[in-house]
């Protein structure tokens, strides 16, 4: 999730040729070139998948859009972290692949460095897609790249808990009636929620629709809402609605914790969905909060199918047709039913998914109230606030700094870093 300026990018690029040489970055099967072959009408797509192996439904996906396309796919698939080193160091070599599946908040990253094709430029209508998910692609004014699809966060719950406690779902509309609900799940002899407070970037992942949800801005750090938002969890901390664990918590180990039975609420993403239906209790799903009603933003995850500049512009004609292949309403869907936890980032094929799966109908909502972290062109900028701010979160919850003194450290962190 690390970004980079311009002056880090040489350091970058030694890092993902090193990352490449030992083996931790995935290298293709058939060839490590980034750049394409027009003349055999190869072309090169990266993706951050590398659990899906060829054989996958994914896999399968890719290739069939490529025959659409008239062109032959040749796949390459590296994790998160090394896909971005491994596309800053393509395009320093001059063989950047046709078209790269990044994480939403490293497009900004590869944008600065100009590496990447703006939509305008590249001729693809992105007229129809939801502004809020694709404002996360969006670097002075020109979007570099769209959504294949979004996942985010809500508050899932546990019925059983929940009518042991006589806590209906539907009373949460705000952090006074969500913290009511705390405490008679905890009266009950039950715990009340557990989320993800690691000091990593999942933890401001779950910090911010709190954060945001108090109305507070991720220029000014330590503003009375966003103090607002850092006096809720280390409230429930103190009050035993949270155990001590969220500090560590990553969001898997909170979702195992929650699968226990034991808690009537978790904060958690789309990708849970598959898991929650098949716990050994009956769980539902609500919006997260705003503080004073509702839905509060909570922050995209996904990725963007995003174009490298080509010295070759004959390419691009072929490159149109494989991503208007992927981001059909048709394909958004498809690409949904793979994944099990995508949400189209257009509302027709929201619709479209919610007419085959109307149990989605919460995630639905909570993607269209959702918000990427670069948006408000903060752009490379963000990780620069991101890790004070989880930082801040770590102090607080762990009781060595008050919510307003680790905030105002945080802000004094970010100022010093963005400049």
């Amino acid at each position: 999730m690390k970004r980079s300026s311009k002056s880090a990018r040489a350091a970058i690029a030694l890092g993902a040729a090193a990352l490449c040489a030992t083996g931790l970055a995935a290298c293709s099967s058939s060839s490590d070139s980034g750049g394409g072959n027009a003349a055999s009408g190869t072309y090169t797509w990266w993706d951050p998948y590398p659990q899906h192996e060829p054989s996958s439904d994914w896999a399968k996906r890719v290739d069939s859009c490529g025959s659409k396309a008239g062109v032959t796919i040749k796949r390459t698939a590296y994790d998160t972290t090394a896909l971005t080193n491994q596309a800053l160091l393509a395009a320093q070599e001059g063989t950047s692949p046709d078209v790269i599946l990044l994480d939403n908040p490293a497009v900004s990253t590869l944008a600065g460095t100009s590496m990447l094709t703006s939509m305008d430029e590249f001729g693809l209508d992105t007229a129809g897609i939801d502004q809020n998910l694709l404002a996360a692609g969006v670097v002075d004014g020109k979007a570099y790249g769209v959504p294949i699809g979004a996942n985010t966060l809500a508050i899932y719950y546990n019925k059983t808990v929940l009518d042991a406690a006589g806590v209906d779902p539907a009373s949460v509309k705000d952090w006074a009636s969500l913290t009511a609900a705390l405490q008679k799940v905890a009266a009950a002899g039950h715990k009340g929620i557990t989320f993800a407070g690691i000091g990593t970037e999942e933890g401001s992942f779950q910090f911010l629709p709190w954060f945001w949800g108090a109305g507070a801005d991720l220029k000014q750090l330590d503003s009375p809402a966003a103090v607002a938002a850092l006096d809720l969890w280390t409230g429930w901390l103190k009050s035993g609605y949270a155990p001590n664990s969220v500090i560590s918590n990553s969001q898997n180990t909170s979702w195992e914790e929650f699968l226990t039975g034991g808690f009537g609420f978790a904060v958690n993403g789309t990708w849970q969905v598959t898991s929650a239906a098949k716990a050994k209790f009956p769980t539902g799903v609500i919006q997260l909060p705003g503080r004073n009603g509702g839905g509060a933003p909570a922050p995209t995850g996904g990725e963007f199918l995003t174009v490298p500049v080509q010295k070759d512009t004959a390419r691009y004609t072929a490159t149109k047709k494989i991503v208007e292949c992927m981001t059909t309403q048709q394909g958004m869907v498809e690409t949904a039913n793979t994944f099990a936890y995508y949400i189209p980032p257009t509302k027709a094929g929201q619709e479209a998914l919610l007419a085959q799966h109307p149990e989605l109908k919460q995630w639905v909502d909570a993607v269209r109230n959702a918000k990427g972290r670069t948006s408000d062109n903060l752009g490379t900028k963000y990780p620069k606030i991101s890790e004070p701010l989880w930082t801040a979160v770590q102090n607080a919850l762990s009781g060595s700094k008050s919510p307003q003194d680790a905030l105002s450290e945080a802000q004094k962190t970010a100022s010093a870093a963005v400049g």
